[in-house]
């Protein structure tokens, strides 16, 4: 599931509790989520028992309890357990795009080395999209993604923020938020990509891990496929 899809069950779980009487106050528009070690987590209850003048924790059950998802309520914050954000992704060819401004310049073409972030951040692009072009002739199926190794996970979280770091680019009227979270998705991939192999080596088979990995590679490509475009640029596969 995508943020977006996570933050709307929440907005709907709330409308439903104030259907039923549950709840009173106004209803809110954004579902203020974040991301971390594989989870979604909202401080919304919080805001609404302000509203309301009741027990936080109390708020939160009444959340938690119409999610049709994994939620913990912890006094006022709600933790969301959910899976699929990386077959989401690969999903929707769309992902993350926005409007955002276009910088006077990004990065420079060169040097074409790790010490610069702009390199780093295309040639992620590439990678992510070499996987793709081989993973069919190595006999690795796309299937879905858990993450087996903490560089996934925190690959994933980075890719959950990244519509929201678009969104604050749009409101900020400043591509710098947004350029700086790209790099540190790519940054994160190069990681995985050295660290969590989507390919089989040798004479190694194909397994699930390799068709998971073979679709968070593709969510990767997506994501900073789009990131490049809404800077301005046009992806390469190839360097």
């Amino acid at each position: 599931m995508t943020p977006a899809d996570v933050g709307g069950a929440v907005l709907a779980a709330v409308a439903a509790a104030r259907d039923a009487g549950e709840l009173a106050c106004a209803p809110p528009s954004d579902a203020l989520l974040t991301c971390a070690n594989g989870s979604y987590g909202t401080p919304l209850a919080l805001r609404l028992a302000a509203a309301e003048r009741r027990p936080a924790h109390e708020v939160a059950e009444l959340i938690a309890k119409r999610l049709p998802l994994r939620a913990e309520a912890t006094g006022g914050f709600l933790t969301i357990k959910v899976s699929g954000l990386a077959e989401s992704i690969a999903a929707d060819p769309g992902y993350g795009l926005a409007a955002v401004p276009h910088p006077d310049a990004t990065w420079p073409d060169r040097p074409r080395t790790f010490d610069n972030p702009g390199f780093r951040v295309r040639y992620a692009y590439a990678r992510a999209a070499a996987v793709q072009r081989r993973a069919g002739a190595l006999g690795v199926v796309p299937g879905p993604h858990e993450p087996g190794d903490p560089l996934e996970t925190r690959l994933l979280d980075l890719l959950a923020e990244l519509p929201g770091r678009a969104a604050q680019a749009v409101r900020e009227s400043d591509a710098g938020v947004f350029t700086r979270h790209l790099e540190r998705v790519a940054d994160a991939y190069h990681d995985v990509y050295e660290r969590c192999p989507a390919l089989p080596r040798g004479d190694e088979k194909p397994d699930a891990a390799h068709g998971g990995r073979r679709t968070l590679a593709e969510a990767v490509r997506i994501s900073i496929g789009n990131g490049l475009q809404m800077l301005g640029e046009n992806p390469r596969e190839r360097f």
